[in-house]
């Protein structure tokens, strides 16, 4: 049994209201799950089976969950294509997962493009250190369309576009209903959570313009049936108004970015029961990256102009609104907590911010097992030594102390509760290995 002692404030992601605030409590995890959590008890049970970690000058939440991912993704200039799409791309992956729990407090990651069910595999056996993974493992788009990175410099082969089929991944480029579908039962096959789609171009994509229309309904219809039938979501990338509106017609169950939202559409994706994730942060860092061509950054300035307006309108609608990075610039990966921060800069309450990435996404990607500091929960949680549930903007002070996921610590900050690191896990895999091959 693992005690928090005299926890100063806990934010425990039930609700975007004061009633998830608790101050002066006890948490007790055992066997990597919430047991209990109860008023402080300055006489609480001890012996050897118990340790107990005095947590009075701390803020505890919930890990985050990140629900738009790439953690695959080293940035979007050519090189950076290139590079992620050869085997390097693995070492790379490797080191943005372990980047992404460790100092971005993500626990849980949704990742909506790029990684396979083998890089699942290796965090769920603990090979790799990283936030559990719910995989799209490709995003789907036409010829010329979002996931196309090929480019009007880089039409060349397969290997130039965002992510080209390879071991257990199909290719992300498909055309007409019969091809969409076929790849969402290859997507399946592959061992996808769910389906990501492009209804609208891309911001960063080479050449297509954000005007441009990139799937017909008819072939997103045949994803989203086809989806539902095998019991997968859609989420879809749509930024323009038309792409916004063919999400919500066809059936799809979170829509992304919504930079072009507007009242009317807000209405409608509320009736229809669609969550929103608005990566916000993405919109705000695009504007300042380096190596942008001039064709993507007017498209960048026509996104920052409205996203915020758009986040608002969604807000004040009453969409469910979820926490989602899109961290393809390489400065993002391990900041993930900024997505929270920006969202409260969109106009978004702190625990509104805090609810959109512990227990509503929880809820909203179907792992009703995390996300809230809950009897039966998984002990996915933060330790901070400022409030950051009040003012999240404290993370980028470096106030994050512990990483806890599944009851075990990432930063080796409380050295009463059971760790792993790095080289721990080199180790193990190490020692798992001989085992086998005597």
């Amino acid at each position: 049994m693992i005690i928090f002692s005299n926890i100063k404030k806990l934010y425990d992601g039930t609700s975007e209201t004061s009633a998830a605030i608790h101050e002066g409590v006890d948490l007790w995890v055992e066997e990597g799950k919430i047991h209990t959590l109860k008023p402080h008890e300055p006489q609480g049970p001890t012996g050897p089976d118990v340790c107990r970690t005095d947590c009075s000058s701390y803020t505890v939440t919930p890990g985050l969950i990140d629900c738009h991912s790439h953690v695959t993704v080293v940035g979007i200039r050519p090189e950076h294509m290139d590079t992620m799409n050869t085997q390097a791309g693995l070492l790379y992956a490797e080191k943005i997962l372990f980047t992404t729990l460790v100092n971005g407090g993500v626990t849980t990651a949704r990742d909506v493009g790029g990684a396979t069910h083998f890089l699942k595999r290796m965090v769920d056996e603990g090979i790799i250190i990283g936030p559990r993974l719910k995989i799209a493992i490709c995003m789907l788009s036409t010829t010329g369309g979002h996931a196309d990175f090929r480019g009007p410099d880089r039409c060349h082969n397969e290997m130039s576009r965002l992510w080209p089929s390879g071991p257990g991944r199909p290719s992300s480029i498909v055309d007409g209903p019969w091809d969409c579908r076929k790849r969402v039962r290859e997507i399946v096959a592959c061992g996808g959570d769910l389906i990501k789609i492009c209804t609208s171009p891309g911001v960063v994509s080479p050449s297509d313009k954000l005007e441009h229309r990139d799937f017909t309904e008819a072939e997103i219809d045949a994803i989203c049936d086809e989806a539902a039938g095998r019991g997968l979501i859609v989420a879809a990338h749509a930024h323009s108004k038309s792409g916004i509106g063919l999400a919500i017609d066809c059936g799809v169950q979170d829509i992304q970015h919504i930079s072009f939202m507007d009242q009317d559409l807000a209405e409608r994706a509320y009736k229809k029961g669609c969550t929103v994730t608005p990566t916000s942060w993405i919109s705000r860092s695009l504007s300042s990256a380096d190596g942008l061509t001039p064709f993507v950054m007017e498209k960048v300035k026509q996104v920052s102009e409205v996203h915020a307006e758009a986040v608002r309108i969604a807000h004040v609608s009453g969409l469910k609104m979820l926490m989602g990075t899109d961290p393809i610039l390489p400065n993002m990966h391990g900041r993930n907590y900024m997505e929270v921060v920006s969202l409260t800069q969109d106009g978004l309450s702190a625990l509104s911010a805090w609810h959109a990435g512990t227990g509503l996404a929880a809820e909203r990607i179907g792992q009703n097992d995390t996300g809230m500091l809950t009897s039966g929960k998984r002990a996915d949680l933060l330790l901070c030594n400022s409030n950051v549930i009040d003012n999240p903007a404290l993370f980028e002070q470096g106030v994050l102390v512990e990483v806890i996921k599944d009851g075990i610590g990432y930063r080796g900050a409380i050295t009463e509760i059971p760790q792993r690191t790095f080289h721990s896990t080199v180790g193990d895999t190490l020692a798992a290995r001989r085992s086998e091959e005597l």
